[in-house]
């Protein structure tokens, strides 16, 4: 059973930074996407960033040039660094992982961390 569990929220002022690690345990799996979703109060689950196996990644409008998006394949570690953090980045923000497992590589699982609370005051 795959787990995630996050890390690196807190409270920062408007214009600071925090860096985000989330770790994944458990598996098989034969390959895998990690991404990084956040949650503001009475809003929807929202798409911030994402990294493919190969490195590829893909980013929200909102965070394109403040967020960046790494991971450390041998570690199992994927990180959300945030820059320029502005108060409507408040949110909590959870890490998922789409994973490609089963004998023969062709069972699709989705998974959540428990998410870190971020909060950015102005």
């Amino acid at each position: 059973q795959v787990q995630l569990v996050e890390s690196g929220g807190g409270s920062v002022q408007a214009g600071g930074s925090l860096r985000l690690s989330c770790r994944a345990s458990g598996g098989p799996y034969c390959s895998y996407d990690m991404s990084w979703y956040r949650q503001a109060p009475e809003k929807e689950r929202e798409f911030v960033s994402g990294i493919g196996r190969d490195g590829t990644t893909t980013y929200a409008d909102s965070v394109k040039g403040r967020f960046t998006i790494s991971q450390d394949n041998a570690k199992k570690m994927v990180y959300l660094q945030m820059n320029s953090l502005k108060p409507e980045d408040t949110a909590t923000y959870y890490c998922k992982m789409e994973a490609i497992g089963g004998p023969w590589c062709t069972t699709r699982s989705t998974y959540w961390g428990q998410g870190t609370q971020v909060t950015v005051s102005s």
